[in-house]
């Protein structure tokens, strides 16, 4: 708990305080290639650098110190390096996925609290334990949540934080919807194989229809019923 001590023998503790790009030995100076203040190259929306026909990309263009953004900058680099003259593609990082691989596992994708409420946009929180969860019940890893983040009265997704057992897998499918516009609906509308850990990213969007029932169409429903019934 909070104050608590422990000692923990260990032989070696591995300190990790960040990174740098490694832009020298590759004639980035004599060619007068610029670098930001984070020593990362400049490039364009088209990840070219000063000069058209040198493309930079991965840790060394930035802003991401990811594989999977690497990646990604990758094949805008050489798509466009190859079909130059012809058209270029923008670089697409507006939906990006972090993971930490701890224990338990942390991942998310675009806005948390700190975000949103610093860029004041308005947002309401849907929270999902998985200790409500079978999969995860049976396999003792019922330690973690999901967070989702959307606009008020909205099922649209703005961000998700994981904490759990497969968090950075489970958060695949909220990135898959953030990317093409799929809605909370959209995920609880989709049929889940029982019993699997991604099934909690159906109950996570069943907590939000939950609590966005609309009263008036429920109300007309009882009396309906009540109606059929003949009381």
């Amino acid at each position: 708990g909070f104050g608590r001590q422990e000692r923990i023998e260990c032989d070696a503790i591995l300190c990790a305080v960040g990174r740098v790009p490694r832009v020298t030995g590759f004639g980035l100076e004599d060619l007068g290639i610029p670098l930001r203040e984070n020593r990362t190259i400049e490039t364009d929306a088209y990840l070219q650098t000063l000069y058209p026909n040198i493309y930079a990309c991965g840790d060394v263009a930035g802003p991401f110190q990811f594989t999977h953004t690497a990646a990604h900058q990758a094949w805008y680099a050489a798509t466009n390096a190859l079909l130059d003259g012809l058209w270029h593609i923008k670089v697409d990082d507006s939906v990006i996925p972090w993971a930490t691989f701890t224990d338990p596992e942390v991942a998310h994708v675009g806005l948390n609290e700190t975000e949103a409420t610093g860029k004041k946009t308005p947002f309401e929180i849907t929270r999902y334990a998985l200790s409500d969860l079978d999969r995860a019940i049976v396999d003792d890893t019922t330690s973690g949540f999901i967070k989702i983040i959307t606009p008020p009265d909205e099922d649209r997704i703005l961000g998700v934080t994981i904490v759990g057992e497969h968090a950075a897998d489970l958060l695949a499918e909220f990135v898959l919807a953030m990317k093409h516009g799929i809605g909370l609906k959209g995920i609880f509308a989709t049929i889940h194989s029982y019993p699997t850990l991604a099934e909690a990213n159906k109950y996570a969007a069943g907590s939000w229809r939950a609590s966005h029932v609309p009263m008036r169409a429920l109300a007309f429903a009882e009396r309906y019923l009540a109606w059929r019934r003949g009381s």
